[in-house]
């Protein structure tokens, strides 16, 4: 039977279990747009900016437990303004799907109105560019792309469809989706590994993204069983309880001197599930690259990731859930019990990071007060979005996650991912409370969601750290040109956030004072029907949860 292409392309995503898309409209994809105006199973969301619409796919295929999340976006500037959230998807491991919406098939190569060739442009940041020229590979194409983006190492894939071609007729029928193939570890190589663990006294097991959430509870019980200690890496705390005795500490950007120096003391690294990275790595210097200084068994789905920086002397191409599951199986080796020193060694240092305590400051409000208080709030099923800055450090000291919370952000460090994240979160995770977090520099990137987050009647917390310049790149010029002038570089001038959220609908809150924390938090919390923002006037001499800029000069 003959259809539209757009109504097979509704149908295919469909088919794939899709229930969100993200989006800003745009006239080369408008036949897409009618087709869906007929399906009530999905829903379109349409937000502010391309940018902040990616953030949101690429947080849904964080949410979907390995299933990719989807971006509608138009040719030229369109898909440009997106960039940013491709980009963090494919440096974070993350499954998307992007639909763009490109010139008619008559116009190609004549530089029409904001043609590109996009297989060119996107090289660097998809693991695919898949164009659809004739219309009997439409629902081939989808298929094809969410097989792509959800296999090996996962990231985005993108769909380039002509503006005539949505329209077109076709006899094809709908492409079914692919059975995923997952992988097994090898036999001998779970021998050598439970053999390397045995031995080792002073081991290491870093879990990140590919360890899903259908598996932390069996990590557990391969930490207390074999007596080892967990660390999450970088934007995924909440793979291990912070609470529990056997959590390591948490491996991420610029990782405190204390925990590294007693991690470097280890005999075994085991990298579960975590790509490794130059931001994991503490800047490729621990583990060494390409040569690490201790052995390192690497964990990963994907073989060709397995080697391509760091030479391990095991590598597993498999599902790092299968690896646990099988070390279980095998019980425990003979005197685990002797490392409950080295465990409780590095337990200790990680609570000691994490006890509420700060300095009072005298320009703003000391940050940690802030984050120590929301921690407070904190329920079983909140879900944490950040931005990127300095601001984080106090996040990624004074907020202990564990499994069944989610904790969301940009790898990569892009700013402005925070907010809208939280919209994304709010959307997948309904009934869970949702707290972004961000400086006033990215919170002015992508703040515009928040009247995205009124139109879909969410209600995330949003929590602006005001110091009134770009902190991360302050502290750098600090340290990089001590006694310098900074001022012209990174300084901002802000308007008052809380009355700016009130002008969208949302309940704006004001902190000035250390003393306003407990209460203003209390109440802000107390909201639930809105969008709420809490303005905080921060220190910029308490620069991040680690400096005072006084001891960097």
């Amino acid at each position: 039977m003959s259809q539209s292409v757009s109504r097979l392309l509704v149908d295919s995503l469909e088919a794939h279990d899709i229930d969100l898309i993200y989006c800003v409209p745009g006239e080369s994809y408008l036949g897409m747009t009618n087709a869906l105006a007929d399906n009530n199973r999905m829903r379109l969301v349409v937000c502010r900016h391309e940018g902040g619409a990616a953030f949101m796919a690429a947080a849904d295929g964080r949410m979907r437990g390995g299933r990719a999340g989807v971006l509608v976006v138009s040719r030229g500037p369109g898909l440009s303004n997106a960039m940013i959230g491709l980009h963090t998807a494919f440096h974070d491991a993350t499954p998307m799907v992007v639909f763009i919406g490109q010139v008619e098939r008559f116009e190609a190569g004549r530089m029409a109105l904001q043609e590109q060739n996009y297989s060119r442009l996107l090289s660097d940041v998809t693991k695919l560019v898949i164009e659809v020229n004739d219309p009997i590979q439409a629902s081939e194409a989808v298929a094809r792309a969410f097989h792509i983006a959800e296999s090996g190492t996962p990231g985005p894939v993108a769909i380039i469809v002509p503006e005539d071609v949505f329209d077109a007729t076709t006899e094809a029928t709908l492409n079914r989706p692919r059975p995923q193939a997952i992988a097994g570890p090898h036999p001998d190589d779970l021998s050598q590994l439970a053999d390397m663990l045995a031995k080792a006294e002073r081991p290491l097991i870093w879990v990140g993204p590919a360890m899903r959430e259908n598996g932390l509870e069996e990590l557990q019980q391969l930490a207390e069983q074999w007596h080892l200690p967990v660390s999450p890496t970088h934007r995924r705390p909440h793979l291990f309880d912070a609470w529990h005795d056997n959590y390591g500490g948490y491996v991420a950007s610029r990782t405190h001197p204390d925990v590294i120096a007693e991690m470097k003391k280890s005999d075994l690294l085991v990298v579960l599930g975590e790509r490794l990275t130059g931001t994991v790595s503490q800047n490729f210097t621990f583990p060494t690259a390409p040569e690490p200084q201790l052995p390192l068994v690497h964990v990963w789905p994907d073989p060709n990731e397995l080697g391509r920086v760091w030479r391990p002397d095991l590598a597993l191409a498999c599902e790092p859930r299968a690896v646990v599951q099988a070390l279980l199986a095998r019980g425990v080796p003979a005197n685990a019990e002797r490392r409950k020193p080295w465990v409780q060694g590095l337990n200790k240092i990680h609570r000691s990071l994490m006890e509420p305590e700060w300095q009072q400051t005298t320009d703003g409000v000391n940050f940690s007060a802030v984050v120590c208080e929301i921690a407070k709030h904190m329920t079983d099923d909140t879900t944490v979005t950040s931005d990127a800055g300095n601001f984080s450090s106090f996040v990624q000291r004074y907020l202990p996650m564990k499994p069944g919370q989610m904790f969301l952000s940009s790898v990569v460090g892009a700013m402005g991912a925070g907010l809208p994240m939280a919209v994304a979160a709010c959307l997948r995770r309904p009934g869970s409370r949702v707290i972004a977090f961000a400086g006033d520099g990215g919170a002015l990137m992508t703040g515009n969601e928040i009247a995205t987050a009124c139109q879909y009647r969410v209600a995330p917390i949003f929590v602006i750290s005001d110091n009134h310049c770009y902190g991360t790149i302050t502290m750098h010029h600090d340290i990089r040109y001590p006694g310098r002038p900074y001022q012209a570089a990174t300084q901002l001038t802000n308007p008052d956030f809380a009355v700016w959220a009130s002008a969208f609908g949302a309940k704006g809150f004001t902190i000035t004072d250390e003393s306003q924390v407990a209460g203003t938090i209390a109440e802000a919390f107390a909201v639930t029907d809105r969008p709420v923002v809490i303005h905080c006037h921060t220190s910029l001499e308490q620069i991040s949860a680690w400096r005072r800029r006084n001891l960097l000069r």
